[in-house]
């Protein structure tokens, strides 16, 4: 077995069949892209309503971060392909059901999913963030949204940049579930050129694209903490702030 992974005329196969590799990678990143963008807006959303002052508010928050924590995300990706088409079929009126892509259902369910967890790392940033902000800018004329929107969140993700990271690298691993239901993600297509060929080069493959997509991500993260932590330079304001003094 180990004997084959070296074996020159199963890696020329593997790499004269990267075509099929190429297109799930690019199917994948679309899916990562639009599920990302769904879980990122649908779970700040939560996360803030998590820590309003409204009871039903939270209580959404919480019956969503609940429900979707702790059920398997192949199970919410089976419903979705089984019964998102009769459930259609039931809103739109529709004589037969209606089908959905493969895109729609891989973002919805690496979306919605992921999102439950970013709402919780959302309510731990806002949580980390002093209530004083809050009452100081509702003091100033702020609105409770335009607080969140200006003051709060801003300082928010600068708290989270590392756990929102995990999030955004775990969500791009868990879309290698659409290979379940014939999805025609990167696993889908290594699943296919293994079971054809029986060679095990097409999981490195996988894994190998994978990684072309989470290192990248990783490596922005750490940048974007780095640069969080540098300390603002002060702007110059004529007549107002004082110039620098001149070396002799």
């Amino acid at each position: 077995m180990l004997e084959g992974l070296f074996d020159p005329r199963r890696w020329e196969i593997t790499l004269s069949s990267m075509e099929g590799f190429w297109e799930g990678f690019a199917f994948t990143l679309q899916v990562v892209i639009a599920g990302l963008a769904l879980s990122l807006v649908l779970g700040t959303v939560l996360g803030v309503f998590s820590t309003t002052r409204s009871r039903i508010l939270r209580g959404i928050s919480r019956v969503y971060v609940e429900f979707f924590q702790n059920t398997p995300l192949p199970v919410q990706v089976f419903f979705y392909y089984m019964a998102g088409p009769r459930v259609l079929q039931a809103i739109l009126g529709a004589p037969s059901p209606v089908r959905l892509s493969s895109f729609a259902i891989g973002a919805l369910g690496v979306g919605l999913y992921h999102a439950a967890y970013i709402s919780e790392v959302i309510r731990t940033g806002i949580e980390a963030v002093p209530r004083g902000q809050m009452e100081a800018a509702l003091s100033q004329g702020f609105t409770r949204v335009q607080a969140y929107i200006y003051i709060i969140l801003p300082q928010t993700f600068k708290v989270i940049l590392p756990p929102l990271c995990n999030q955004a690298l775990n969500l791009v691993k868990n879309t290698s579930v659409l290979a379940l239901i014939a999805g025609g993600d990167l696993m889908y297509n290594a699943d296919n050129f293994v079971s054809t060929y029986g060679y095990l080069q097409g999981y490195i493959m996988a894994c190998v694209l994978y990684f072309i997509i989470c290192f990248p991500l990783a490596l922005l993260v750490q940048w974007l903490e780095k640069r969080s932590k540098k300390r603002p330079r002060a702007k110059t304001i004529p007549g107002i702030t004082p110039e620098p003094a001149k070396e002799a």
